[in-house]
């Protein structure tokens, strides 16, 4: 069963009208991000409708985006305004009512200076999403760039979460591993990075456990080279990548073996029962 473990479908489906379709078809599990309440009850009836089918389910995910307070600063919102948004609530509402698989994306993003001035205000949100995850024993997908320090920061109650996701890993082998010595129950989560050159990434996903290892889109918004957006489709070539990488770093493992064993993880990683 192939599966996504962080994706857009809001985004996919005003982008592509029918790609739930396609996704059904192909057979992903999927956990699908929102950040607001309009694009969670488009989640929701999506996964609804999966579920009347019966087929591949499209696990529901709420979080506030570590670049939301630049977006909205740019905007002319300033961080009270933020705060008082309806987003944090909604989440400890969702996540009170058992309607959601995960808290995510959340995380930090420290990539350029706009996001950067925004560091102490991603530092309050991350503090209360983690309580919230652990408040109601939730797993977490973190989107951190060029922040990694943060998260060993904030290790001792990361260690605390059901999981953690890291959605398309982009540390070093050594910070992955530093992250699960530390008593991190830690998913790292691969897509398209791995097929456009980005070595730490391609060497994590071919010598960290296979134990480990998740497959990603992050659709629509990790295209591979040559294309404006990324989709469900994309999920064989990354796994066929991922086993060739492992092949050739002498962790050798069948790709109907990878697949299966990714299917495992993901269903531990988001505490599935099915």
């Amino acid at each position: 069963m192939l599966t996504d473990a962080h994706c857009h479908p809001f985004d996919l489906s005003r982008l592509f009208p029918q790609m739930e379709h396609e996704r059904r078809r192909l057979g992903v599990y999927a956990a699908a991000s929102s950040y607001n309440i309009e694009e969670f009850t488009h989640n929701e009836n999506l996964s609804h409708n999966a579920a009347a089918e019966n087929a591949a389910p499209l696990l529901l995910c709420f979080g506030i985006h570590p670049q939301l307070p630049a977006v909205m600063k740019e905007n002319g919102d300033s961080f009270a305004d933020f705060e008082l948004t309806d987003s944090l609530e909604t989440l400890r509402n969702l996540a009170a009512a058992g309607r959601i698989a995960a808290l995510g994306e959340f995380g930090f993003d420290l990539y350029n200076a706009a996001f950067r001035e925004t560091e102490k205000t991603q530092d309050v949100l991350f503090a209360a999403h983690l309580e919230i995850a652990v408040n109601y024993s939730l797993p977490v997908v973190l989107h951190v760039r060029r922040a990694t320090r943060k998260i060993f920061a904030a290790a001792k109650n990361l260690s605390k979460c059901k999981t953690v996701i890291f959605h398309s890993w982009s540390g070093t082998l050594e910070e992955a591993r530093s992250i699960l010595r530390h008593g991190i129950n830690a998913y790292f989560s691969f897509g398209n990075t791995i097929m456009l050159n980005h070595k730490q990434a391609i060497q994590c996903c071919s010598l960290l456990p296979a134990e480990r290892l998740l497959t990603e889109t992050d659709a629509p918004y990790q295209p591979r080279r040559g294309e404006k957006y990324s989709v469900w489709a994309d999920l064989p070539l990354v796994l066929k990548t991922t086993a060739n990488l492992r092949d050739e770093s002498g962790n050798k493992i069948d790709e109907r073996d990878l697949e299966a064993q990714i299917e495992i993880n993901f269903k531990q990683a988001f505490d599935l029962r099915y």
